[in-house]
């Protein structure tokens, strides 16, 4: 099929954008030779980008063979993204800019609203961001929980949120008349990393499993998000994994979500409390009159044998699902994103351990497990990073 002019004045557009953005200082002669446009071609499209404020000149090269070229850089604060995190015990959300630089940012307590409750502090979130702009914005993405179709933007099932298909995008769009882009909050925070993150060695391949207020995993190959056909690829938090375990939101007994989520971890420390009334984690609810995913932490690192305990089990658990992940895959660059991480290197070695136990040895040894180098915001980055490609086609 012949593409129109049009069509190819942009294509050229998103291709040289694209260049200066990833060379970050380039030439117009180097961009003609990355790309294979002619000079011209390039020198009017720049010339274009210049005008509507996205890049500017910043300096001269000297190549030794006749003039200084000028070099050419992506204005990172030319224009904003607005990235919503709606998968933690708070929504929180962020104004960034193009090279993930996070400008502002906010949470709003989601305490114990779901439904139409949780939906208007979405909006609330929102306004808040909106008005704190101080740049264009290209748009808003969102990282939600559950099963989220991205094609028609729907929420088809958010459990913890009691969300049954709702349609986001459409809610959004029309009423901020912003483009409006999501996707799973697992598949989003492997995004991240991929766009922003340093710790992938340059792979195209990429599996991201996060812990938090659910458990999920999202699937980079080939430097695309694996969503499933037409959703729900990765979703590891509701399989069963302890036969006639703890109840989940979801109806089942004993999914992985029980026992390595956030709540599923302060549960279990609780009853790992009452039957150890020597240990940290029961003084800490000694002194405080509850017991926090922190407390639990600061037990792990102080050495608490019952606190021990329950890392040793989580990591195990997570190591399993893990396997599953690579079985499947193959040998893979495995990040550990969200609250877990608090643990640290101990637990990074008990998950690598229980993985080599269940897949073939020479999987094991190409499989690499590390965490997450954006922390607690790879999901606002991740969100962030869908506008990019849709809207500048970076």
């Amino acid at each position: 099929m012949k593409i129109t002019p049009e069509q190819a004045r942009l294509q050229n557009k998103r291709l040289i954008l694209q260049t200066i953005y990833q060379e970050n200082g380039v030439s117009r002669a180097q961009i003609a030779r990355i790309t294979k446009l002619t000079r011209p071609t390039v020198s009017d499209v720049v010339a274009n980008l210049i005008e509507e404020g996205l890049v500017e000149e910043s300096g001269t090269t000297d190549s030794g063979v006749g003039r200084k070229g000028i070099l050419l850089q992506v204005i990172d604060d030319s224009r904003y993204l607005i990235g919503l995190d709606l998968a933690r015990g708070d929504f929180s959300g962020a104004i960034i800019n193009l090279r993930g630089e996070i400008k502002y940012q906010i949470k709003l307590p989601l305490e114990s609203m779901d439904g139409e409750k949780a939906l208007q502090l979405v909006f609330n979130l929102l306004d808040t961001l909106i008005a704190k702009s101080e740049k264009s914005l290209l748009g808003i993405g969102i990282g939600a929980p559950g099963l989220v179709d991205i094609t028609k933007g729907i929420i088809h099932h958010a459990v913890n949120l009691g969300w049954k298909d709702i349609p986001l995008r459409e809610l959004l769009q029309e009423h901020y008349q912003l483009p409006v882009y999501m996707a799973n909050d697992c598949q989003v925070a492997a995004l991240a990393e991929l766009s922003f993150g340093n710790c992938i060695n340059d792979s195209s391949n990429l599996v991201l499993v996060n812990t938090g207020w659910g458990v999920g995993a999202g699937i980079i190959l080939e430097n695309q998000i694996l969503y499933g056909d037409p959703f729900g690829a990765g979703e590891i938090g509701h399989i069963v994994v302890e036969e006639g375990g703890e109840l989940c939101t979801c109806g089942n007994r004993g999914c992985l979500e029980t026992v390595v989520s956030t709540r599923g971890i302060v549960q279990q420390a609780k009853g790992l409390a009452q039957e150890n009334p020597d240990s940290i984690l029961n003084e800490s609810i000694s002194a405080s009159g509850d017991l926090t995913f922190e407390s639990i932490c600061q037990a792990v690192r102080e050495g608490d044998p019952a606190a021990l305990m329950l890392m040793a089990d989580v990591g195990r658990y997570l190591g399993i699902a893990i396997a599953n992940l690579v079985g499947v895959l193959g040998g893979s660059h495995v990040l550990l994103a969200g609250d877990t991480a608090c643990f640290g290197e101990p637990f990074l070695e008990i998950v690598r351990r229980e993985m080599k136990k269940h897949v073939l040895r020479l999987t094991a040894d190409s499989t690499e497990i590390g965490f997450a180098s954006l922390g607690k915001n790879v999901v606002l980055l991740g969100a962030s990073a869908l506008i990019l490609p849709n809207e500048l086609g970076l």
